[in-house]
């Protein structure tokens, strides 16, 4: 899973480089489809968690045709739901892309980009739902090598597209758009065909089992979707303040996203990962194996984030020498990645934590946890820092913010693992 969100993520990335190459105004449109992009993710990343905790807890219980049920009901109901979402985001985009702070003489350039972005977020949702069936029953090799495979598809089209070849002078920024469409299509396409080889479907009693199962998914999926719902508001907030800063600053923040999610990759991969895990142990009642789980998980989460974070943020004038495209940008991207990129480590454990409490039945405490890594510690702290020193104080407030909010996850993660079954049985 590491390496296909490597992948996934570093395409993304690459996408960003290389609209940097068409100028300022380009990327700071890209950027400001970043906040609605991370929303439709958070939709689908908190079906994706109660169906997987759901199934991977059935299996852990013996209840394979329960099972069947829910891997269709996620495909059909999750489809749907993001379609809905899909044709608000279309209607509405002029009027939040200015809320967000956009010029109203961008939005021409940001709606090109934006149109065939949402066509290519609702096949890559579609993915994920086949994704999050695969990892809870214990597949996450079909999930990594599809994400390697759509992420080279996206690489090799990503110039074709945007520069051109030959006489063809190209689309521009849609052509990123596109490329990624065509990407996650193939994707789709493959992932169809191997689900026709397991029997993890099933199109009876699909009505009763809605029925049986809605509580349950709607008491994890609930808290789940407004946790994964939370960072899009607390992006377009962050967004709102760098926004003020100047066109440059806005570029220098999409990238710095950008690095952000690729940084995170064995975080990312984690969260996908462990969850199915651990909700088998909890259908089992094997608390002392979900123990061990998260402490190695913490350990390779802060080991792995402190090395990385030091390591780029020593390498932050190269890395902004290749990922930006003026010198502005450069400047205030190599400051980004000194402030932010070490927080990271924290930031990890957080995440860590909201990921196990959605599997382990603690779908509120998540959810509380994730509000307040939001809300309490680094929105504050980074604009309080934005109102001391601009971009500088900008991120080194939104580094504090995350070393705070880690701390606070780990605080309460010791607390909440003192006495499991006492938790069990209020989440009950």
């Amino acid at each position: 899973m590491a390496i296909g969100v490597l992948s996934l993520l570093g395409f993304q990335l690459v996408d960003s480089a290389f609209i940097a190459r068409l100028g300022t105004a380009p990327l700071a449109a890209q950027t400001f489809t970043f906040p609605l992009g991370f929303l439709i993710i958070g939709v689908q990343v908190g079906m994706g968690i109660a169906i997987a905790a759901l199934i991977s807890r059935a299996l852990g219980a013996g209840e394979s045709t329960s099972a069947q049920r829910l891997g269709s009901l996620v495909l059909i109901c999750g489809a749907s739901v993001i379609a809905v979402l899909m044709l608000l985001l279309y209607a509405f985009q002029s009027p939040i892309f200015l809320l967000l702070g956009a010029e109203p003489e961008a939005l021409p350039l940001i709606r090109a980009y934006w149109n065939p972005q949402l066509l290519a977020a609702w096949v890559g949702a579609c993915l994920y739902f086949g994704y999050s069936l695969f990892r809870a029953h214990g597949d996450t090799r079909l999930p990594g090598t599809l994400m390697v495979t759509t992420s080279l598809v996206n690489l090799a089209l990503d110039p074709l597209l945007i520069f051109g070849v030959g006489d063809w002078p190209g689309l521009g920024l849609p052509g990123a758009a596109i490329a990624t469409l065509l990407a996650f299509s193939l994707g789709l396409a493959i992932l169809g065909w191997r689900l026709t080889r397991h029997d993890w479907l099933s199109g009876q009693g699909l009505m009763n089992e809605l029925r049986v199962s809605l509580k349950p998914f709607a008491g994890i999926a609930g808290p789940a979707m407004v946790s994964q719902l939370m960072p899009p508001l607390a992006a377009m907030l962050a967004l709102s303040a760098v926004a003020g800063l100047g066109e440059a600053q806005v570029a220098a923040w999409g990238l710095a996203n950008r690095l952000e999610t690729v940084s995170l990759m064995v975080v990312l991969a984690l969260t996908m990962s462990l969850p199915p895990w651990l909700g088998r142990c909890y259908g089992a009642g094997d608390w002392g194996q979900v123990h061990r789980l998260l402490r190695l998980a913490l350990r390779v989460v802060v080991v792995w984030q402190l090395v990385l974070g030091v390591l780029l943020a020593v390498a932050a004038p190269w890395l902004a020498q290749i990922l930006g495209g003026n010198p502005d940008v450069r400047g205030d991207l190599a400051v980004l990645i000194r402030c932010l990129l070490p927080s990271y480590a924290a930031l990890g454990v957080c995440m860590l934590v909201v990921s196990a409490g959605n599997a382990l039945g603690w779908p509120l405490r998540a959810m509380l946890m994730s509000a307040a890594r939001l809300f309490v510690f680094y929105l504050p702290c980074l604009w309080i820092g934005a109102w001391l020193g601009d971009l500088m104080g900008l991120a080194m407030g939104a580094a504090l913010g995350n070393l705070l909010a880690g701390l606070a996850a780990w605080w309460l993660l010791r607390r909440v693992l003192a006495s499991p079954r006492r938790n069990v049985a209020e989440s009950a």
